[in-house]
């Protein structure tokens, strides 16, 4: 049968897919349009697994906060170039992902992937787009941090986030100080808030490189434990974040800054997170 070209340009409309793609999947069908926007997410999910090795290092980060601060969400949406990164459609549909991510908490990554976005799952979501796009696409991230007040950082690249929670408010705005240290945890990259922190299989890794770089300077054996000891403090004052000097004025640490700030203010959690 013959197709229109308002037909072509109504299933365009519908479903952001080429108009040849339109066209061919409307003959396909023979006009009828359910079928045709079927056979247009068919092509999207065989193109989905024909790239399934693809690697996604480019893509956007999606943050949203709550009203009162005391909660946020972190999304990744990945992509194989740049180009795609900054495609409209692409960072309309990661910023679609980031509200139903706020607006319904769930509870992991594939929760994330099943949310209803309007009548479509948000993986059904980005197989569509990447019926359109023609290279892979994927929700990699998902994170949630609540705590009494908590602060965003993106990288100006849009490819790194940061999430950080602060307590000891006292009805502060610590909003500027929360960005200043979520600058500094996306420029130092801490392993923890603080030694308490720090996984005990990372201590007993740095106690043991501690001894053997000491083993092999000549120290004595009885001198290694406090040796491997003093090389521990100085590991967790240059990887943990409140013990960090303040990238920004260095002769303070940041919880020293932080204090500055307000009497008692200090982090209670991060997140970190990088695409590539």
């Amino acid at each position: 049968m013959a197709i229109t070209a308002q037909e072509v340009n109504k299933l365009r409309q519908m479903t952001g897919a080429g108009m040849m793609d339109c066209k061919k999947a409307l003959v396909e069908a023979d006009g009828d349009f359910d079928k045709a926007i079927e056979i247009l997410r068919k092509k999207g999910q065989k193109l989905s697994e024909k790239r399934a090795d693809r690697a996604t290092t480019e893509g956007s980060v999606f943050v949203r906060r709550s009203q009162d601060a005391a909660e946020a969400v972190l999304v990744t949406f990945t992509c194989e170039t740049d180009f795609v990164a900054k495609n409209e459609d692409f960072q309309a549909l990661g910023n679609e992902i980031a509200d139903a991510a706020m607006s319904n908490k769930p509870a992991d990554l594939d929760g994330l992937k099943a949310l209803d976005m309007g009548g479509q799952s948000v993986q059904e979501k980005v197989t569509e787009l990447l019926g359109k796009i023609g290279e892979k696409l994927e929700v990699t991230n998902y994170e949630v941090l609540t705590g009494e007040r908590v602060v965003s950082y993106i990288h100006s690249n849009g490819k790194l986030g940061v999430l950080v929670a602060l307590t000891g408010v006292n009805g502060t705005d610590v909003d500027e100080a929360g960005k200043d240290v979520a600058m500094q945890i996306a420029a130092m990259n801490p392993v923890a808030v603080d030694k308490d922190g720090v996984d005990a299989s990372v201590v007993e890794k740095e106690i043991e490189i501690g001894k053997e770089q000491a083993r092999q300077e000549g120290k004595p054996e009885a001198m290694l434990e406090k040796i491997a000891m003093g090389k521990l403090n100085k590991f967790y004052k240059e990887n943990t974040l409140l013990s960090q000097s303040f990238v920004k004025d260095p002769k303070q640490s940041i919880q020293q800054y932080l204090d500055g700030v307000t009497k008692g203010l200090t982090v209670s959690s991060f997140k970190r997170v990088a695409i590539g």
